[in-house]
C-alpha cells in the first residue's frame, strides 16, 4: 500500500476543520498551557520556507501538551493594519481593506496545507472593527488615567481631579511634564474647563505634545526608530528628518523601573532581556543646573534669562563637576533659539538644518565624526561662577536625558575630543592620570584633585558631596534617570487605527465606550491632502455630532473657534495609531475572542492567565515585546488582568538562509561567463530566481534569457569555453554548461531566492515540510535551506510507513513485542520526551530515524509497539500519524491519544555481549548474562564451538576474563 501524502493530509486537513479538532474552552477540569505565535503581517508575497519554522515549533510544543492532557489555547491572527497595504493602495488605488483580505486568504490557505492546531475559532485581525474597538478603548482608559509615584500604578485620572480640587498640585507626586506649573486648591477650582483640561494633560498617560519625530516626506507618516534603518526608512528606503509635530505620545516612560524589574519574572532570552535592559537605560546620578548668563557680543548687550531658561543637565558622575570646561545641546533644544548670538545664528541655523536630515540611530552610531557650532552664549560654573561656553552638537539627542549635557573632556572620549577638534580649554581633575592619552582608563578608583572642595575624595564620596552642594544652593539634586522615552502614538497614514478623539476649540475629547467603534471612512486619496493633513483629511465625512453620537459630513463642522451655533458638531483627529496598538494586547483577546461585551472576560482571562510559551523573533525586543508589557502592567494597574507580565517563557526562532544563485556579467557587455571562468575577469555579480538552478548549479540559460528582456539578446561563456548565444547550436546541446555562483543570505523576494512552502507540500508533503524544518538545526540558531537534503527526510517517512503497510495492506499484528521491540520504543519515548520539553526538536528527528531503522531490522509489526510509535510521532507529523491511528482501528483524532510513557526497565540490559579474542585480536562475539560469574563465563566461552575451532585441540595458556568486559584466551 503505497504512501499517498497529498491524499493522506488533505483528508486529515479536512477532518480537523470540520470537527474543530484543536478548539480550546475556556473552562476545563485540564490544566491549562497557552501557547502563542507572534501573528503575521500578511503580505502579499505570502509565505517562504522560512516564516513557518517558528510556528512548526510551537505547534509541536501545543500538540505534545494536548498529548500530557493540556487544555492548550493555540491561536492565529493577523496584524493587518500597516503601511505596506496603505503603500499599495497609493500606487494601484485598491482599498487596502481588499488587499489585506486577499493576503489573508492566501496566508490561511498556505497555514492550513502545513497542518497546524491552531484554534481557528479564535482568529483576530487588528484591522477588524469589532477588535480595533477594544485597542480604542484601551487608549480611552489611558487617556482617562495618570501615574501616581506613591502607589507606583496607574489611577483613574478622577483621583487627580480629587486631589487638585482639594489640595492644588504642589503635593502630587506624579509622573507628568517637566513645565508643570504649581496651583493651590482655590485657584484649581478657579480655573476655567479649558485650563483645567491643559493641565490634566500634562498628567495623563496618553496625551498630546510637541515632539520631535522621524518625518518620511516621501511616505508622508512619522516612523518610529525601529522602523528606519541606516537614516531611511525601513519601507521603500527613502530619506528621514526630524521634525516638531504635535503627536499623541504614550506615558511608558512611567513605567520604566516596573519594566527592568519586570524583566526577572519572565523566562526570556538574556541578550533579549540585555536589549531591553540597554533600551530603558537606568541611570542614578544627579541633575545640575547652570544658569544662562547675559553677555556682551559686538556690542549687543545680550538679554539675561530668567530661572525658567536654566539649562539642566542629568549627570552619572556628579563629583566631576569642576572638570566642566563647556556645555553642549542638542540642535532640537528648545533653548537654542534663545541664547543664539546675532553673529552666530546663521551658523547655528545651517548646522540645525543639516543635522534634521540625519536621524537619531545615525547620530547616535556616528562616534567618529565630530561637529558642532558655538552658540556665542555662556553659562555660569555652579560653584565657580565662571563662564562656561555652550555649543550645540548632533551627538547630544532632545529626547535623550534633558538634550544637554555638561561636558568633561578629561573624563569622557567624544567629550575629549570634542574640545580637542575644537580648541576648547581641557581640564584635568583626576589626580596621576595623563589626559593628553586618548584612550581614557577607568577612573572610577581616582582621586579627585583641582576641584575645591572634593580634593583628595574618591569618585563615590565626592559624588555625595557634590549633590549635597548642589541643592543647598538650589541648582541640582539627585536623581535616577532613564533613556526610555515616552512613545509617539501618531501616525500620519490611513490603514491604521482611527483614534476615538475630536476636538473642541482644539482639546481633545474621547468618545463614550458605547459608541465605538470609530471605523475607518472611505477617502478618495490615501495620500495627505494639499495642505498637508494626513490622508483621513481626505475624508468627506469625518466629524463628530455630539448629539446624535454618530459621525457626519464635514460641511456641518464649523471651522475653529466654533461658534454657539455648530450644533455639537465637532472635528475627528485625522492621525491613526501605529501598528504597534492593535499588537499590543491581541494575545489577551485570544483568551475571549468573541465576546461583543468587553475586550475580555474575567472569567477567561482568570482561566488563561498568561501565555506559557511565545515564539517569535528578537528584532522586536525595542518594539512590540516592550510596548506589549506596557500595556499589559497598565491593564493590570486597571484590575483588568490578573497578571502584570504577559508571557512566562518566550524563545527566539533563529532564521532560514536561503541559498542565492548568482550570475556574473562582464561589465560593459551583455555578456555572462560562468563562475568557473570569471577569475581575472572584471565581472558584476547579479541575482538570479534560484528555481532556474539545479542542484548541480547549472543555469537554465533559456529560462534566464526570458525572464527580464534585458537579458532577451546575451550571450553566456560555458564552463568549458563554449559561447552559447541566440545563433548557438542550432541543432544540438552544448557541451558545457553555465555554472552560478552560490551565497547563504537572507531568504527574500529582493534575493530571488524564496522558497514555496506549497511546492515543498506538493511534491514531499506538510509533514516532510514539517520535521525537515526542524531537522535543519537547532531552533535558535539561523541555518541555511537546501532543498537536496528534504528528500533523506521524506525517504525516512516512506520508510515509517513501510512499518505498518505493506503491498497487500495492513501488517501491523497484535504478536507480543520482542524486547529488542520495547528497547528500541522506549529509548525514543525517553529521547523525544525530553528533547520537546527541551526545545531540542532537531535530535528528536534523528531519534526517530534510529528506532524507525531499528525496528525495520528487527521485522517489528506489533501493535503494542506501531501504535504509541504513531502517537509519538504526531507533534512533528500530524498527517502520517493520524492515517496510521485510524487504520489501527482507533475512531478519535491521534491529538486525544495520551503520549506514551516512558518505562526504564525496558531499557535495563541483561545480557552483554563480550568480544572473544585470541592473543588481543578479536574473532567473535559472544551474548551472556550480566549475572554470571567470571567462572561461569570461562566455562561457557571454552565451551563455545568458535573457541573450540580456534584454539584446534591446543590448551591455552592463560585465560583472562573481565566480567562485563572482555574475554582474551591467550597461547
Amino acid at each position: 500500500m503505497k504512501y499517498n501524502f497529498n491524499e493522506i493530509e488533505a483528508k486529515w486537513q479536512k477532518y480537523w476543520a470540520d470537527n474543530q479538532t484543536f478548539k480550546a474552552e475556556n473552562n476545563s477540569a485540564k490544566p491549562k498551557f497557552y501557547v502563542l505565535d507572534m501573528f503575521p503581517y500578511p503580505s502579499g508575497a505570502g509565505l517562504h520556507v522560512g516564516h513557518p519554522l517558528g510556528y512548526i515549533a510551537s505547534d509541536i510544543y501545543a500538540r505534545y501538551k494536548r498529548h500530557k492532557g493540556f487544555n492548550v489555547l493555540h491561536p492565529m491572527g493577523y496584524d493587518s493594519f500597516g503601511l505596506p497595504a496603505e503603500q499599495y493602495a497609493i500606487q494601484t488605488g485598491q482599498h487596502p481593506a481588499v488587499t489585506t483580505e486577499t493576503n489573508i486568504a492566501r496566508y490561511r490557505e498556505q497555514l492550513d496545507k502545513i497542518g497546524f492546531s491552531f484554534d481557528w475559532s479564535r482568529e483576530v485581525r487588528t484591522s477588524n472593527p469589532e477588535y480595533y474597538k477594544w485597542t480604542q478603548w484601551i487608549f480611552i482608559q489611558l487617556f482617562n488615567s495618570w501615574y501616581n509615584n506613591v502607589n507606583d500604578k496607574a489611577e483613574d485620572i478622577s483621583t487627580l481631579i480629587k486631589k487638585f480640587e482639594a489640595e492644588g498640585n504642589a503635593s502630587v507626586n506624579a509622573v507628568c511634564d517637566d513645565n508643570v506649573r504649581v496651583f493651590t486648591a482655590e485657584a484649581w477650582n478657579g480655573f476655567t474647563s479649558e485650563e483645567q483640561q491643559k493641565i490634566l494633560l500634562q498628567y495623563r498617560l496618553t496625551y498630546l505634545a510637541e515632539t520631535e519625530v522621524n518625518w518620511c516626506p516621501a511616505l508622508g507618516t512619522v516612523l518610529a526608530n525601529d522602523e528606519i534603518v541606516n537614516g531611511v526608512s525601513e519601507r521603500g528606503g527613502h530619506p528621514v528628518v526630524r521634525k516638531k509635530m504635535k503627536q499623541w505620545s504614550m506615558r511608558i516612560s512611567a513605567y520604566a523601573e516596573r519594566l527592568l524589574q519586570g524583566l526577572e519574572k519572565v523566562d526570556w532570552p538574556e541578550p533579549l532581556k540585555e536589549i531591553q535592559r540597554n533600551w530603558i537605560g537606568k541611570s542614578v546620578g544627579a541633575v545640575v543646573k547652570f544658569k544662562v548668563q547675559g553677555l556682551k557680543f559686538s556690542n549687543i548687550e545680550h538679554e539675561v534669562l530668567n530661572a525658567e531658561n536654566d539649562i539642566e543637565v542629568f549627570t552619572t558622575r556628579p563629583d566631576t563637576i569642576f572638570g566642566v570646561s563647556f556645555m553642549t545641546l542638542a540642535p532640537e533644544h528648545e533653548l537654542v533659539e534663545k541664547i543664539t548670538t546675532p553673529e552666530q545664528k546663521a551658523e547655528v541655523e545651517a548646522y540645525i538644518e543639516a543635522t534634521a536630515k540625519r536621524s537619531e540611530r545615525e547620530r547616535m552610531a556616528d562616534v567618529k565624526t565630530i561637529s558642532g557650532v558655538f552658540t556665542g552664549a555662556y553659562a555660569e560654573h555652579p560653584f565657580t561662577k565662571k563662564p562656561v561656553p555652550i555649543w550645540i552638537g548632533d551627538y547630544v539627542l532632545a529626547g535623550y536625558g534633558t538634550g544637554a549635557v555638561m561636558a568633561v573632556p578629561c573624563g569622557d572620549q567624544r567629550d575629549y575630543d570634542f574640545a580637542k577638534h575644537f580648541g576648547i580649554e581641557i581640564p584635568n581633575i583626576f589626580e596621576g592620570v595623563d589626559i593628553s592619552q586618548e584612550a581614557f582608563a577607568d577612573k572610577e578608583n581616582t582621586v579627585i584633585s583641582n576641584s575645591d572642595f572634593l580634593n583628595g575624595l574618591g569618585y563615590k564620596e565626592a559624588a555625595k558631596i557634590t549633590i549635597a552642594e548642589l541643592e543647598k544652593i538650589g541648582q541640582g539634586e539627585g536623581k535616577v534617570n532613564y533613556r526610555l522615552r515616552d512613545a509617539v502614538f501618531s501616525r500620519q497614514r490611513y490603514w491604521g487605527e482611527p483614534f476615538p478623539v475630536y476636538y473642541v476649540n482644539g482639546l481633545p475629547q474621547m468618545i463614550d465606550k458605547k459608541h465605538l467603534p470609530i471605523e475607518l471612512p472611505e477617502v478618495e486619496k490615501y495620500l495627505p491632502t494639499e495642505t498637508g493633513e494626513p490622508p483621513l483629511g481626505n475624508a468627506t465625512d469625518w466629524a463628530w455630532d455630539t448629539v446624535n453620537n454618530k459621525v457626519v459630513s464635514n460641511d456641518l463642522c464649523y471651522a475653529e473657534p466654533v461658534e454657539a451655533s455648530h450644533n455639537g458638531i465637532y472635528p475627528l483627529e485625522l492621525n491613526t495609531m501605529p501598528g504597534w496598538a492593535g499588537s499590543s494586547w491581541y494575545f489577551n483577546r485570544y483568551m475571549d475572542a468573541g465576546n461583543i461585551g468587553e475586550f475580555a472576560s474575567q472569567d477567561a482571562l482568570n482561566y488563561w492567565r498568561d501565555v506559557d510559551l511565545y515564539i517569535g523573533g528578537s528584532e522586536h525586543a525595542t518594539g512590540h515585546l516592550l510596548y506589549a508589557r506596557f500595556w499589559q502592567k497598565f491593564l493590570f494597574d486597571q484590575g483588568l488582568l490578573p497578571v502584570d507580565e504577559f508571557a512566562k517563557k518566550l524563545i527566539n526562532q533563529g532564521m532560514i538562509l536561503g541559498e542565492s544563485a548568482f550570475v556574473y556579467r562582464i561589465e560593459g557587455e551583455n555578456t555572462f561567463i560562468s563562475k568557473n571562468l570569471k577569475e581575472g575577469k572584471s565581472v558584476t555579480p547579479i541575482h538570479t530566481d534560484v528555481s532556474f538552478v539545479n542542484t548541480s548549479d547549472e543555469l537554465d540559460i533559456e529560462a534566464f534569457k526570458n525572464w527580464r528582456p534585458e537579458f532577451k539578446e546575451a550571450e553566456f561563456v560555458l564552463n568549458n569555453g563554449e559561447i552559447y548565444n541566440a545563433n548557438s547550436f542550432p541543432s544540438g546541446r552544448p557541451g558545457g554548461a553555465y555554472l552560478v555562483g552560490r551565497e547563504v543570505e537572507k531568504m527574500s523576494k529582493s534575493k530571488y531566492n524564496v522558497v514555496n512552502p506549497d511546492d515543498i507540500c506538493e511534491n514531499y508533503g506538510a509533514d516532510t515540510l514539517r520535521m525537515y524544518e526542524m531537522f535543519l538545526g537547532p531552533l535558535e540558531q539561523a541555518k541555511p535551506w537546501s532543498t537536496a537534503g528534504i528528500t533523506g527526510v521524506h525517504g525516512f517517512l516512506k520508510k515509517l510507513w513501510k512499518l505498518y503497510f505493506d503491498d497487500n495492506g495492513l501488517k501491523v499484528t497484535d504478536d507480543e513485542p520482542t524486547k529488542e521491540n520495547l528497547k528500541s520504543l522506549h529509548k525514543t519515548i525517553k529521547k523525544v520526551e525530553e528533547d520537546i520539553e527541551n526545545f531540542s526538536f532537531n535530535t528528536s528527528v534523528s531519534t526517530f530515524m534510529i528506532c524507525v531503522n531499528e525496528l525495520t531490522a528487527q521485522k517489528c509489526t506489533s501493535k503494542k509497539i506501531l501504535e504509541p510509535l504513531a502517537v509519538l510521532i504526531s507533534p512533528y507529523a500530524p498527517h502520517i500519524a493520524e492515517e496510521l491511528w485510524h487504520k489501527l482501528g482507533n475512531e478519535e483524532s491521534v491529538a486525544t491519544a495520551s503520549f506514551p510513557v516512558f518505562n526504564e526497565k525496558y531499557l535495563v540490559e541483561s545480557n552483554k555481549t563480550y568480544p572473544i579474542s585470541f592473543n588481543g585480536k578479536m574473532r567473535f562475539t559472544l551474548d551472556l548474562p550480566l549475572d554470571m560469574t567470571k567462572d561461569e563465563i570461562e566455562k561457557t566461552v571454552m565451551a563455545h564451538e568458535k573457541t573450540q575451532a580456534q584454539l584446534e585441540g591446543r590448551t591455552p595458556k592463560k585465560i583472562i576474563v573481565v566480567p562485563g568486559k572482555i574475554v582474551n584466551i591467550v597461547g
